[in-house]
């Protein structure tokens, strides 16, 4: 809901008021006799003054409606507490198979959804938070720093570094590993400008504002990679102060890989040698890369700050966490001791999930080296055949090299996009071909995707639309960029 400070004489700014129990319309008659209609979507652009809808419209967001939570019965009333149990567990039974339907049409979203972990269902019982310094013991004896340090051992040594050469620990999710590498890379230089192309992530642009450092935008190429003859541009318009580079080992829409190692030469030949840092953003691909061939090393064996990956994507969680490493002598600029913790913190959150890192050691010694590599060849191999799939269809498709997310046009039916859960920008829309995605749902997922983009349009000769602009001339099967193209 949208509305204007209250205190208009200060500041007079709009600002989002979360939904609460007055804002819908069967909680409000509830609570004061008043009914009333649902609010509006919440138009985002409009609050934050940049629309990334294109001709689709703005981006909106929908108010969720809520279980109510009621108070319990009366002790005395064992038939109102029979029944309200009743009703708690037919209502979450119903929500359990809900979620089910959900996971069974999950393909725009980067998460692995093909995990087992009822070995580990005896520890829900625990409180387990590894609050502070993952390294150094607390007061807190209900931890789980013994399978945190582990997991963290093995990606640094996935990453080229030994354990006396880096500090890390586990993450609640992907952005707060980039928020972590950035602030790093912001106190070790202070004044520095935090360079990153315009298909990264946007909690890069979120760590940009809350540390108050300037981000400078860089130009992309089609395949969503950075333009690094733009970003040479940019950097020689500020040659007085460092480079703080958010590097993308996946952008989140193409999975475009950014070029490593021509920025930093890019950077050295530019004269910013000792006077950069860089952070490489690998929440999907940052645990893919290394094992594939033909891919570009992210290691610290050069010149990197900080790598940053999901744990509840490729690997598979049943809670959003992650993983960052630095180099050891870096995070010392962040490092406070805790008397009331007896430890040390660096942390961006003080409190952390304990079960997370259980979770990524089980499934680091079920799978090892290779079972991951097993998947990620599985996933490449999936990738390319939904991409061809498609373009047998008639329909505009386009695969980076190295990614398994497929870009292809946006379709027009919301109720589709809606069941597929795809993630959609503009004029295209992506799926991110994950382990648990199997050739028999990319299947039905192209079939019915060209029985509904058929019959929305039959009767009206519809044409394959132009999506040259999002996925170059070769990947486009409108009528002007391939003759082939047919109609729908």
């Amino acid at each position: 809901m949208v509305e204007k400070c209250s205190d208009v004489g200060i500041c007079g700014e709009i600002v989002v008021v979360a939904p609460t129990a007055a804002h819908h319309p069967h909680q409000r008659a509830g609570i004061c006799g008043v009914a009333g209609p649902a609010p509006p979507p919440v138009d985002l652009t409009q609050v934050a003054g940049e629309s990334t809808g294109g001709k689709h419209g703005p981006t909106t967001c929908t108010l969720v409606e809520g279980f109510a939570v009621l108070e319990p019965p009366a002790d005395a009333d064992a038939d109102a507490a029979a029944e309200r149990a009743d009703h708690v567990a037919a209502l979450l039974a119903d929500f359990g198979n809900h979620l089910h339907e959900r996971t069974a049409h999950h393909l725009g979203y980067p998460y692995n959804l093909d995990f087992d972990f009822s070995v580990l269902a005896q520890f829900q019982n625990f409180s387990i938070n590894n609050l502070g310094d993952p390294f150094i013991e607390s007061n807190y004896g209900v931890h789980s720093r013994q399978f945190e340090v582990a997991v963290l051992d093995w990606f640094a040594r996935l990453w080229g570094l030994q354990q006396d050469e880096y500090w890390g620990y586990i993450t609640n999710c992907g952005t707060e590993g980039n928020l972590h590498g950035l602030l790093v890379g912001r106190e070790l230089f202070p004044d520095g400008i935090i360079y990153a192309s315009r298909d990264l992530h946007y909690s890069v642009f979120k760590a940009a504002t809350m540390y108050r450092v300037e981000c400078v935008k860089i130009d992309t190429l089609v395949s969503g990679e950075m333009n690094c003859a733009d970003f040479k541009s940019k950097i020689l318009q500020n040659l007085g102060k460092p480079a703080i580079v958010n590097v993308n080992i996946g952008t989140t829409v193409k999975g475009a890989i950014d070029d490593l190692d021509k920025i930093i030469r890019t950077l050295e030949k530019c004269g910013f040698r000792d006077r950069f840092y860089i952070h490489c953003d690998g929440a999907l691909a940052g645990l893919m890369m290394p094992f594939i061939k033909q891919a570009p090393k992210v290691t610290f064996e050069k010149p990197i700050g900080s790598v940053s990956v999901s744990g509840h994507k490729f690997m598979g969680c049943p809670m959003p966490c992650g993983v960052v490493i630095t180099r050891l002598e870096h995070i010392k600029v962040l490092s406070t001791d805790v008397e009331y913790l007896s430890s040390r913190d660096a942390t961006i959150m003080g409190s952390r999930n304990g079960h997370a890192p259980m979770f990524l050691w089980c499934t680091l010694n079920k799978k090892g080296y290779r079972g991951i590599r097993k998947e990620v060849r599985k996933c490449l191999r999936n990738a390319r055949y939904l991409t061809d799939r498609l373009k047998d269809m008639g329909i505009s498709a386009y695969l980076n090299a190295l990614s398994s997310t497929v870009v292809f046009e946006r379709p027009h039916d919301e109720a589709f996009v809606h069941k597929w859960q795809l993630a959609c920008e503009g004029n295209i829309a992506h799926v991110v071909v994950m382990p648990n995605v199997n050739v028999e749902k990319l299947d039905d997922f192209v079939e019915e995707l060209a029985a509904k983009r058929s019959s929305l349009h039959e009767g009206k000769g519809f044409c394959v639309p132009c999506v040259e602009k999002d996925i170059g001339p070769e990947s486009c099967l409108c009528g002007q960029h391939n003759k082939k193209s047919r109609i729908a």
